[in-house]
């Protein structure tokens, strides 16, 4: 699987997290989000994402996985 499919991959199951938490305040749909992908993906989808997002692909995220990724980076 190429560099480019699998941050899709990882991009799609994130906001497919938040939307589920979307109807949530928002603050809670954001740490909702946040402990799913903490607790179950792997530390190297967790990287992914990251990196991902920090090569300017913030803007493909939901609201609510952007601010997940946020507080997930933060710790």
């Amino acid at each position: 699987m190429s560099h480019t499919n699998h941050a899709k991959d990882l991009v799609r199951m994130a906001n497919q997290i938040a939307v589920h938490f979307a109807t949530y305040p928002h603050e809670e749909a954001v740490t909702e989000t946040a402990t799913h992908i903490r607790k179950f993906w792997d530390p190297r989808m967790r990287a992914g994402l990251f990196a991902h997002v920090q090569a300017g692909g913030e803007a493909d995220l939901h609201e609510v996985a952007r601010g997940a990724v946020g507080m997930l980076q933060a710790r």
